[in-house]
């Protein structure tokens, strides 16, 4: 069966998602918002040494909280954690949210989220007491919509990929009846590019020209041969502790327990080591959540289920691999940031 790209090469294309931005130029951050249109099961992985988490102990598969109402990524560093709790606000405020049966007190919105750190990066971070990511959350909700834009776009507004411009990348598959999409932003420390080329990593698993149809280069240099801090970082400063990360959530149709969630939020994690180089360092925090809405049914037999989940989990990663070269791509310069369109100039195949 071939797989291909939704209508959109966006996370939206799995139905019943929607996506919200908000972001400042000036301030040279944002929030990004994924809205499930009801409460869907969610799970997440954590793999970068310097992660800055909201709410992901929830998502344990022994925890009570079966579902979720949205998951959010925010620049800010530790300011930019209370986007959450904008986007709660936001949710509790129209009634979406946990509650326990027969309750009739005041809903819970379970929403949990990632921070990148933006910090350091030339913006007016001079907000004294009030930062601007509780608003920027709660706009970012009212704004959610199928079709958004990407590059230097909300949680990617300020974000670097080595030493590269980052931004928001996502990127869609549509497998039968099965639909898998990735919204990444991408604020690694590792490259996207492969040393000494303008070749994304992400090359063998691009569609229909998404990043630019550059390819493969041939011959491939002998990557392992390279000293990985100097190949991936070139002229760089060496980073502050938790100045990376790269976030994002995967949203499939598929109808998963928060356990097999859990597993595909696992896989799914090799796409940014199929994408990015180094990844899950020391000074990366990075994070994956999972969406599933449930639409899809896997098969009643063990042994067919099992062949589905492995399958959903790879189709997985390699949209989040596809996603962080279409965000690299998608962005433009930014201040100093150099954006990857402006340093490799190339007529491709694609846009």
């Amino acid at each position: 069966m071939t797989i291909r790209p939704g209508p959109r090469n966006l996370i939206t294309d799995v139905g019943g998602i929607a996506v919200g931005n908000v972001d400042s130029r000036a301030v040279r951050s944002g929030v990004t918002v994924v809205l499930p249109d009801q409460r869907t099961v969610a799970a997440c992985d954590v793999r970068g040494g310097a992660p800055g988490t909201r709410e992901t102990d929830a998502l344990d598969p022994t925890c009570l909280v079966d579902a979720v109402e949205g998951i959010v990524l925010s620049g800010g560093s530790v300011y930019g954690l209370e986007a959450m709790s904008g986007a709660v606000a936001w949710l509790g405020a129209r009634d979406r949210g946990f509650r326990l049966t027969g309750d009739t007190t005041r809903v819970s919105p379970v929403v949990p989220g990632a921070i990148l750190f933006d910090l350091p990066n030339g913006g007016d971070k001079d907000w004294g007491e009030t930062p601007p990511y509780r608003e920027w959350g709660m706009r970012a909700c009212e704004s959610a919509a199928r079709d958004f834009a990407l590059g230097n776009v909300g949680a990617g507004m300020g974000a670097m990929a080595g030493n590269l411009k980052g931004g928001l990348g996502s990127a869609s598959a549509i497998d039968g009846d099965v639909e898998i999409g990735a919204l990444i932003a991408v604020n690694a420390f590792g490259s996207a590019v492969i040393p000494g080329t303008g070749h994304f990593w992400a090359a063998p698993y691009e569609l229909d020209g998404e990043f630019g149809g550059r390819g493969w280069p041939s011959p491939l240099p002998p990557v392992s041969a390279a000293e990985p801090f100097a190949a991936s970082r070139l002229d760089v400063a060496p980073p502050a502790a938790g100045g990376n990360t790269t976030i994002g959530v995967v949203a499939t149709n598929a109808a998963l327990t928060k356990a097999e969630a859990r597993r595909i939020a696992i896989m799914a994690q090799d796409g940014l080591a199929r994408s990015l180089r180094p990844i899950h360092s020391h000074v990366d925090g990075d994070v994956i959540f999972v969406l599933a809405t449930g639409k899809a049914e896997l098969s009643t037999s063990p042994l067919d289920r099992l062949m589905q989940l492995m399958r959903i989990g790879s189709v997985a990663a390699d949209c989040v691999a596809r996603a962080v070269a279409r965000g690299v791509y998608a962005a433009d310069n930014l201040g100093d940031a150099v954006s990857y369109r402006s340093k490799f100039p190339f007529e491709g195949a694609g846009t």
